[in-house]
């Protein structure tokens, strides 16, 4: 799915920004401290909802996916912007009449602190988002006071909602994230063949995914089951 920076009746920039497909609520697997964030989530755009939700965690620990996964939710109303992807765009261009829409999901705002152009126009941005009734979702590898941004004004507004702590996602969570996923495609994924994969393969949860949709393929194209065997022809290992 392909995203362009736009709202309805104002300013339009082009960017390649996409949603990964798989990126659903329904795609992923809370751990017990995550799971009172996904009801908050999916209550976002009601009028009971959050207008500010702040995720952090280390990279793979889904801050990404559940951003994505609340644009998928809210459809067309919804922006995703990874701000890690878009900073050779001007931020005032980035963000301009983004207040109209009913949800923006803001990725990776450790890569603009401190950028003191980026800080101005998310500033000035929170405050028509306020003003706009536009829901915020936003992501960052640290909490907001742990952040290095240089605009005390910004600081405060990041912490204007409630802040979540995605922990991180050890070789067994991999596993049983891997297990869920195969379950959700129809397949079955033993705990030898998981463990096999998350030992050798790259430790990156989307990289573990993009190697299940693979097998997947191979598995049905094949009608093989999953096994250590299966998975050691098909990626060559």
């Amino acid at each position: 799915m392909s995203v362009s920076s736009a709202a309805p009746g104002g300013h339009q920039l082009a960017l390649n920004v996409h949603l990964r497909d798989d990126a659903t609520l329904d795609n992923f697997l809370a751990t017990e401290s995550v799971a009172p964030l996904l009801p908050q989530l999916r209550q976002q755009l009601e009028p009971c909802g959050e207008p500010v939700i702040f995720l952090h965690g280390a990279g793979g620990s889904g801050k990404s996916h559940l951003l994505q996964a609340s644009c998928h939710l809210a459809g067309e109303g919804a922006l995703y912007l990874p701000l890690a992807e878009l900073l050779d765009h001007p931020p005032d261009a980035v963000l301009a009449d983004m207040e109209n829409l009913a949800l923006v999901c803001l990725d990776d705002l450790q890569a603009v602190a401190g950028d003191e152009t980026w800080e101005q126009a998310l500033f000035h941005f929170f405050n028509r988002a306020r003003a706009a009734g536009c829901r915020l979702l936003l992501a960052a590898d640290a909490a907001p006071r742990h952040l290095a941004v240089q605009l005390a004004d910004l600081r405060s507004r990041l912490g204007w909602g409630i802040v979540y702590h995605l922990p991180d996602s050890d070789d067994e969570h991999k596993c049983r994230v891997l297990a869920f996923r195969a379950g959700r495609r129809g397949l079955q994924l033993p705990p030898e063949v998981a463990r096999f994969i998350v030992v050798r393969a790259p430790r990156a949860l989307p990289e573990l995914l993009d190697i299940l949709a693979l097998l997947d393929r191979h598995s049905l194209a094949e009608q093989r089951a999953l096994t250590v065997p299966f998975v050691k022809r098909v990626l060559d290992w």
